[in-house]
């Protein structure tokens, strides 16, 4: 049972900071992803919990143990690299155990942990093949394998799939998602994907410029973004965002007036807003209706229409050059050119302000789901109740 927690976290590199200030709790046997666009610091975070990174200011802790100044050797932990850095000469057997021979271990012992190893990654009938002869795939697998045989306190991946081809990516999630459930460990993972972040996750860490911005469940993120950083980086493809202006603040919510005249409701707390003041609005591409269904419609120009078989993405554009991103069933009959009224509904949006911090919606209700076998409960944007898209 291994929990780790990160208290004032900062790393600079001489005058330039690259860390701020992070504070993190992770649970015991918690699969957690750090995420965020390239250059935001979160594999530098993860080399620190990992010792390969001294940290200028705050303190690391692993289980009960403070091990801020510790040697990596030290920490209980183990890293999954981006390169898989095989021994080339060496078979799949020989390469999982160097470390432990390394380590002076016994050859029962080092025989029981590769062998057991091996099993849990479905390498057994590799363990004479040397890296050449491998996929990318079982390559990583191997590397993984290395890893596991340590027994860590917790794993740590930096990015472990950047280097398979997309099918390749789809099938070692499924795969470390099944090691995380059968090993139980605490694991921390890397990864500048968003989609990657939302399959993989219990509670994910959005960075952003040495910062973070949000820490949830993957279903929280999506639902309650924080700010417009995190709504346009969760979810795939990203919300569409509009400029607007709010026309009317009341109870009920914030009425603002969209591109093309209509006005919409949307339910949440104003009372920082006027009439009149400048708002972006967000719209996650499966929200909108190219049938015009929704609380007010919004015209728009298709420009390009792409047909995925059991799904439509329409390429939309306003008037005033505003992207909006539509989502169509496969039988949707949208073409480059044509002229649509998008239909929007109020409760399914989002508003930021003039800074990009969210405006809280007033009207929610409870969904749960299941996670790793945990059941959640999430409170997620209450669904329009005049026409359902």
């Amino acid at each position: 049972m291994t929990e780790l927690s990160l208290t004032g976290i900062e790393k600079a590199y001489g005058d330039i900071k690259v860390l701020h200030d992070i504070h993190l709790n992770i649970e015991s046997r918690e699969f957690v992803v750090f995420v965020g666009p390239s250059g935001c610091g979160k594999s530098t975070l993860l080399r620190c919990i990992a010792g390969l990174e001294s940290i200028t200011q705050g303190q690391i802790r692993i289980g009960a143990r403070d091990v801020t100044y510790l040697e990596p050797a030290d920490r209980g932990v183990a890293m999954v690299f981006q390169s898989y850095a095989l021994y080339p000469h060496m078979s799949v057997y020989d390469n999982i155990a160097f470390g432990l021979k390394m380590q002076k271990t016994p050859r029962e012992q080092i025989e029981a942990k590769v062998r057991n190893a091996a099993r849990i990654l479905q390498l057994e009938p590799l363990l004479e093949r040397k890296p050449k002869a491998l996929s990318g795939g079982q390559r990583q697998r191997v590397a993984i394998g290395r890893a596991i045989v340590h027994e860590p306190e917790v794993f740590l991946f930096d990015e472990p799939l950047s280097n398979l081809d997309a099918s390749l990516r789809v099938q070692m999630r499924i795969e470390i998602a099944k090691l995380h459930a059968d090993l139980q460990a605490t694991m921390i993972y890397v990864t500048h994907d968003q989609v990657e972040a939302m399959t993989l996750a219990d509670k994910i860490v959005v960075l952003n410029k040495g910062c973070v911005e949000q820490v949830g469940s993957p279903l929280e993120l999506y639902h309650h973004p924080r700010n417009r950083f995190v709504a346009g980086f969760i979810g795939s493809p990203q919300m569409s965002f509009l400029p607007v202006q709010a026309v009317l603040v009341s109870a009920e919510g914030v009425q603002v007036s969209l591109p093309g005249g209509a006005r919409l409701l949307v339910p949440v707390k104003g009372e920082n807003v006027s009439p009149g003041q400048p708002l972006t609005l967000g719209l996650r591409p499966e929200h909108l209706s190219e049938r015009g269904a929704g609380d007010a419609q919004i015209p728009v120009t298709a420009l390009v229409v792409e047909h995925l078989g059991g799904e439509t993405f329409t390429h939309a554009q306003t008037a005033e050059g505003s992207d909006l991103m539509v989502k169509g069933d496969g039988m949707s009959s949208v073409k480059a050119g044509q002229a649509l009224a998008v239909g929007a509904s109020g409760a399914r949006c989002h508003l930021f302000d003039e800074q990009g911090q969210a405006l809280a919606h007033l009207r929610h209700y409870t969904q749960t789901y299941t996670d790793g076998g945990a059941l959640h409960a999430v409170s997620v944007i209450a669904q329009a109740t005049s026409s359902p898209l």
